[in-house]
């Protein structure tokens, strides 16, 4: 197996884990390319102001996945499985 198969199947493994990680990343992206595409029409804005603006709305769009993500695991941790392990007759 070479090691960019090893890196993939290490990415879809860690993306089945942890969903919120590749949504985190793909918000991330889209933001940074939207930012750098609106930059041409930014107007009277400096530059160093539309690059904070940018970085701000990247990264609070990835702590919002990342909070989600955490959320969504104490869920699945906490309350489906207790309620899976009281009836072991119903099937995921």
């Amino acid at each position: 197996m070479s090691a960019y198969e090893e890196n993939e199947s290490k990415f879809m493994r860690k993306a089945k884990e942890n969903p919120f990680v590749p949504v985190g990343m793909a918000g991330f992206f889209a933001i940074v390319g939207y930012r750098l595409w609106k930059l041409k029409s930014r107007g009277d804005t400096k530059m160093s102001v539309h690059l904070i603006h940018m970085r701000v709305a990247a990264q609070g769009f990835v702590v919002g996945a990342m909070t989600v993500g955490v959320i969504y695991t104490m869920y699945r941790d906490f309350f489906a499985k207790p309620r899976l392990e009281q009836n072991p007759t119903q099937s995921k």
